[in-house]
Order: structure tokens, then sequence, then C-alpha cells
């Protein structure tokens, strides 16, 4: 048996050919969209940090201070455990107000932040402000913001 041989007609199509112009315009899209996607890596650091500041304030206003603990440190939680006695003085008080003064960046990956937080004693109906200090750290591996700083000091006079 023989196999027959099939010839193929090549033709000339404009309509397909690569120009220069379009090939220059690919590669400048091309590294646009790269610069965008590395700029977007330092935006959604910050958007991150944005959300966890807000859910960190939204967890202390609302008395839920063991939400605000998983925001800690795994270090720091280590290093300073909280006692149960720690917790009873988290259930003496109300959180009236929380006033952030605003972040600043002291550091790459580290933010601060001063926190006016004003407690209410439960049982004596008496009023303070605790000044917290802040500081959040950005863990790259875990793609996230930590609190290293612990929970405000609510023992503070």
């Amino acid at each position: 048996m023989r196999s027959r041989l099939t010839t193929i007609e090549l033709k000339y199509r404009p309509e397909i050919a690569v120009h220069p112009t379009r090939s220059l315009a690919r590669l400048l899209l091309c590294l646009f969209a790269a610069v965008l996607l590395a700029a977007c890596s330092g935006a959604r650091r910050t958007s991150e940090l944005d959300l966890t500041l807000m859910s960190y304030e939204s967890s202390v206003r609302w008395g839920d201070f063991e939400g605000a603990w998983a925001m800690v440190d795994p270090e720091y939680k280590e290093k300073h455990p909280l006692s149960s006695t720690d917790w009873e003085r988290f259930k003496q008080i109300r959180v009236a107000g929380y006033r952030a003064s605003g972040h600043s960046e002291i550091e790459e990956g580290k933010v601060a932040q001063a926190v006016e937080v004003e407690v209410i004693n439960v049982h004596t109906q008496t009023p303070r402000l605790v000044v917290d200090r802040q500081i959040w750290k950005w863990d790259p591996e875990a793609k996230r913001w930590w609190l290293t700083t612990g929970l405000p000091d609510i023992t503070q006079r």
C-alpha cells in the first residue's frame, strides 16, 4: 500500500500577520500589567491593615476581648498569657468609646497607632480613659497583620 501525500497550500494573509507596532503595544501592556500587580501587593497589605484595624476596633468596642485576643501576635501570647483574673477584669468593664488617632508606618511592615479607649466599671459606673499604644506587624507568611503589644491595659490609672 502506498500512502498519499497531501499538499498544503500556504497563502499570505495580511489580517493575521504580526505587525511591529502591535508587538510593541502588547509588550507595553504586559509591562504595565506587571507594574500594576506589583503596586497592588502594597495596596493589598494596606487594605488588609485597614480591615484588621476595623475588626479589632469592633471587637474591643463591643467587649469581645476574646476576638481581639485572636488578633494578637502568637509570640506575644506565648510570652504574656492572660490569666483568669485578667479575663475577669475584662468582664467587669464596658467600652463606651474607642478613638483611634490614625496609624503611621514606623518601619517596613510595622505600623503604630494610639487609641483612647473609654471604659466604664460595671459595678461602680466610674468612667476612665485608657490610652492604648498599639504596634501592628505584617506577617508575610500568614499574609495578615498581628498586634504585637497585647490588649489594652485596663488597670492603668
